[in-house]
């Protein structure tokens, strides 16, 4: 007996101490792989991150280039790195070979306003803090976009990257703050479709796949502050229009005419406005069938591309293109909203929707700043391009979708 506790001994008093170890490395992998955050708990982080900037992002680039995603092929050589609190953002690609000039935009005009991304994210924060019921937060929120602050900003007018801005001041609307935020809000969205073109559709069309976000979040808005049918009508008809002209075989939407390649974030912008949309489109609307069909068909592409960490590449369909967070959010909001609207079947989408947050969570800082979001990019026939892209941390491109995530996820 005494030889078997000199022997075992030194077992027993050691397997606890293994016991604790493999705890403690067992938390620090999940914090790695994301189970740390909640949904609650990563949107409170990325608002908090969101109102400790001084500055709005901002926009400025020349309306004459070849250029997808607005003010993003080559940044401004001023020291300022994209994500910044204040962001100038210009491309100075001019010649031919850009694609159609908007209908009434003047060439080489000057685009400035308050930054798309910082409007999205600024939506984002907004509609969480709502559905979180947190009335302090939501104050917060306001006094950042307070309109003695945001309507002094120089706009250049009736532009669609300038144009988005509207949704943040009626979704502020939305959730009771002041009523001069729908005043606000809706001078963007009417003034979009102020002397229309022939077929109907504003002006403002470019046929980026952006836009299928940028005009169309911001109709819904208008739709759901003033319950008119009209603004609904107008955004499934932009969205089918960009369907029939851009999206590919395979559900998927090539960058551009200039870009053949299935760009992640320039995709999700795509994947989220669809999702919007038919959040709100009524089975009725003649253009219905075909934008749900578009939706379907890129839902199950994305499915097929997913990786094993449940997010997507920089380049949907080259695997190895480096993770992009930016995209990947995107796509796991647009997959949500799909299961929960009943528009996709809870298998196998719930498990891709669940996989994408938990991967997503890796890239989560505890400061609140989301890593490995591609800078802005402007279309290139060069792959090498979208491969080497600079990736940064708390850009608003990425803070934004991760807002919207988050916030489908916490409601039902």
């Amino acid at each position: 007996m005494k030889n078997f506790w000199h022997g075992k001994f030194p077992f027993l008093i050691f397997s606890p101490l293994v016991f604790l170890c493999l705890t403690m490395m067992s938390c620090n992998t999940s914090k790695e792989e994301g189970a740390l955050y909640t949904p609650q708990e990563a949107g409170r982080l990325v608002i908090e991150e969101l109102l400790s900037r001084p500055e709005f992002m901002m926009l400025l680039y020349q309306e004459q280039v070849t250029n997808l995603e607005s003010g993003s092929d080559l940044e401004k050589e001023a020291g300022q790195e994209s994500g910044s609190d204040l962001e100038k953002e210009t491309s100075l690609e001019f010649g031919s070979d850009r694609m159609d000039q908007e209908p009434g935009m003047e060439e080489n005009s000057l685009v400035f306003g308050i930054h798309y991304a910082e409007a999205c994210a600024g939506f984002g924060a907004v509609r969480l803090a709502g559905a979180l019921k947190d009335s302090a937060l939501l104050a917060r929120l306001a006094q950042r976009y307070a309109l003695e602050r945001t309507d002094t900003v120089p706009n250049s007018a009736n532009h669609v990257d300038v144009n988005v801005y509207g949704i943040l001041p009626l979704e502020l609307c939305r959730v009771g703050m002041a009523a001069a935020f729908r005043e606000q809000g809706m001078r963007y969205a009417d003034g979009q479709w102020e002397n229309p073109l022939p077929d109907g559709l504003t002006r403002q069309v470019r046929y980026w796949i952006d836009d299928i976000w940028m005009i169309a979040s911001l109709q819904i808005q208008a739709f759901r502050v003033t319950g008119q049918p009209e603004y609904l009508q107008r955004a499934a008809k932009v969205v089918t229009a960009y369907l029939e002209k851009l999206q590919q075989p395979n559900g998927l939407f090539y960058h551009g005419t200039e870009g053949p390649f299935f760009w992640g974030r320039g995709n999700g912008w795509v994947a989220s406005g669809l999702a919007e949309l038919l959040t709100e489109l009524p089975a009725s609307d003649p253009d219905y069938p075909a934008i749900l069909a578009g939706y379907r068909a890129m839902m199950e592409a994305l499915l097929l591309y997913q990786g094993e960490d449940g997010l997507w590449g920089q380049l949907i369909d080259h695997p190895e293109s480096f993770r992009e967070t930016s995209g990947s959010a995107m796509f796991g909001y647009a997959m949500q909203v799909g299961v929960k609207r009943g528009l996709l079947p809870r298998r196998p989408y719930g498990k891709a929707v669940e996989r994408a947050w938990k991967g997503l969570g890796k890239y989560l800082n505890e400061d609140g700043t989301l890593r490995e979001v591609c800078v802005g990019t402007g279309q290139s026939t060069d792959i090498n391009h979208y491969l080497t892209r600079p990736r940064v941390a708390g850009d608003l491109h990425g803070q934004a979708p991760l807002l919207w995530f988050a916030y489908s996820l916490l409601t039902p």
